[in-house]
């Protein structure tokens, strides 16, 4: 291997061998990042895969770092770009056919007396929808009529017209194994104490507050909730609100404006664009996690200065999620921070998918990473993941909460939490904390971390590749080809497991994959025989496309020395 410019550590430092950046060269071969305390012996790895040892950042990571992403098979990556001029062909084929009325369209377009006005509906925005989504639109969007746990019942729906509508049958599949809810520590339930106290709430409450909280919607819960929330991060004060995508959308703006700037990671939520986009900011995107991307716009604004005046920027906002949710990757935090503090910039963390779900206490990636929240500027999050509730919150210094309360537009306008809702968090947080007298919550968070490790390694070991960090509990497994989106989530629910899809514009159009959300309600044996059932139909559609060698037994126990590096 030969060292490049990447090589180098934000401290100065330099490590052979490492590239900082998530994805490798194009070459078919995996990179796997350490970080540890101290270099590592060399280890002879298989032909086909490559393993890279680094050390420590000065001391930045406190524990083991360990991501994977291998790089697309050339030739599968041909047929994928073969699949899709292949299925635009004959789009644009079937779009002649509509035009002279010979198909039939069912979807949105201009009435024919408008035909003259601007379009309301881009024509070719919706060339995707019509002509590729649709055909594997039965893979999204069933109704459920459980709760979503560990496994769950989904109302069977059926179509005549090749999904532009669907009928239900009446039939309801029982225990399909629940792959893709956020349900992260298994809290979305109808019974036990969040569900208890929840039917309390209501009773006492009602259901709706009818008001925001700056008019008479701030109720004592409200207030109790946000003490508790600071107290849960570690941080001064807390405020919260009814929706998560609005917390994003509504407080950046209210932080960021004309003349600041906004260092914002590739691969970002839909929320954090939006909010920046709303912001007035200048904006500028570095690639996913990668520090000398990140270091180098850091430099530029430092030195050039806004366009044209070149004067200082009044602000410089990083903004980052804890955890990707189509990556699985975890930010690098502890070299995110350092930046931070050379360059003198805030940052801004999304910890959407990571609060509750990462570190031994479950306090999120900061508490994963072993570091003081204080350096985070502002702490943003969601109830809907690892806390089985609805909307958001925003942690930091009192003085920022404090501006936010007047100046955030989801604070003003927006109407207060429900008291059901709010007392679901309450309650499940309490619990991870352990002040509910019992140490459920740690078990859980444990039990999360434990269930994530074993599914990731067994299907690595399958011959399956698996993108993200080692310690997410979303896993993303690839399929590539889009026609194999919807073959996989068909397949899987005829075995009843229920499975999401991903594929373009949401990923790269050649990285389509099926997206699994562990949760600590997952039992072994439910995991196994999800594994049991993935083996399967990845061997029905060749699935298996990793180049690495593959471990051939499927049933194994769990393996408690992988767990020593997420003990308390």
């Amino acid at each position: 291997m030969t060292e490049s410019p990447a090589t180098k550590l934000v401290n100065g430092d330099e490590c052979p061998r490492v590239k900082n950046g998530l994805k490798p060269e194009r070459n078919g071969l995996e990179k796997s990042l350490h970080r540890c305390h101290e270099r590592q012996p060399k280890h002879h790895c298989h032909p086909e895969e490559e393993e890279v040892h680094a050390a420590s950042h000065g001391g930045l990571y406190s524990r083991p770092f360990i991501e994977s992403f291998e790089e697309t098979p050339m030739l599968v990556a041909v047929f994928t770009y073969m699949s899709y001029g292949i299925l635009t062909i004959f789009g644009y084929l079937r779009d002649f056919l509509r035009h002279w009325k010979i198909e039939r369209c069912n979807i949105a377009r201009e009435k024919e007396e408008q035909k003259d006005f601007v379009p309301l509906y881009q024509d070719f925005e919706n060339f995707y929808n019509r002509n590729i989504y649709m055909r594997i639109r039965d893979s999204w969007n069933r109704p459920l009529c459980s709760v979503p746990g560990a496994k769950m019942d989904l109302l069977e729906q059926a179509t005549h017209d090749y999904n532009w509508t669907f009928h239900y049958t009446g039939r309801v599949m029982h225990d399909v194994i629940n792959l893709g809810s956020y349900n992260y520590l298994g809290f979305a339930d109808n019974t036990g104490p969040c569900a208890d106290s929840a039917a309390e709430a209501t009773m006492k409450y009602g259901v709706g507050v009818a008001s925001t909280r700056q008019e008479i919607g701030n109720l004592d819960r409200h207030e109790e909730m946000e003490k508790l929330v600071a107290k849960f991060l570690g941080v001064e004060s807390a405020m919260t609100f009814g929706m998560g995508f609005a917390t994003n959308s509504m407080n950046i703006p209210a932080l960021s404006g004309k003349g600041c700037l906004i260092l914002s990671d590739e691969l970002n939520h839909a929320s954090l664009v939006l909010g920046a986009r709303l912001s007035g900011s200048t904006i500028r995107v570095f690639k996913h996690n990668n520090m000398q991307s990140l270091e180098k716009l850091l430099r530029e604004a430092i030195v050039h200065g806004q366009p044209r005046t070149h004067r200082p920027w009044k602000k410089i906002l990083i903004v980052v999620e804890g955890i990707y949710s189509m990556e699985g990757s975890v930010v690098r935090l502890p070299e995110v921070i350092a930046l931070k503090k050379r360059y003198r910039a805030y940052l801004y963390l999304d910890e959407a998918h990571s609060i509750g779900a990462l570190g031994p206490r479950g306090r999120g990636v900061v508490d994963y990473f072993g570091l003081d929240p204080c350096d985070v500027d502002v702490m943003m999050g969601t109830f809907t993941k690892s806390f089985g509730a609805a909307g958001g919150y925003i942690a930091g210094k009192r003085e920022l909460i404090e501006y936010l309360r007047s100046h955030s537009h989801s604070a003003v306008y927006a109407t207060s939490m429900s008291p059901p809702v709010m007392e679901q968090i309450i309650t499940s947080m309490k619990c991870i904390m352990g002040e509910d007298g019992t140490t459920m919550g740690c078990e859980r968070v444990r039990q999360l971390a434990k269930n994530t490790v074993y599914f990731r390694k067994r299907l690595r070991e399958m011959g399956f590749i698996i993108y993200g960090n080692e310690g997410s509990p979303v896993v993303p497994m690839m399929l590539y080809m889009p026609a194999k989106i919807g073959a996989f989530a068909r397949e899987m629910l005829k075995r009843n497991i229920g499975v999401v899809g991903v594929g373009f514009p949401a990923t790269p159009i050649i990285e389509s994959r099926a997206r699994f959300c562990i949760s600590a309600a997952h039992t072994k044996e439910v995991l196994d025989s999800a594994l049991s059932v993935i083996n399967e139909v990845g061997d029905l559609l060749q699935l298996k496309y990793s180049r690495r060698k593959r471990q051939p037994s499927l049933a194994r126990p769990f393996d408690d020395n992988v767990y020593e590096d997420i003990d308390d």
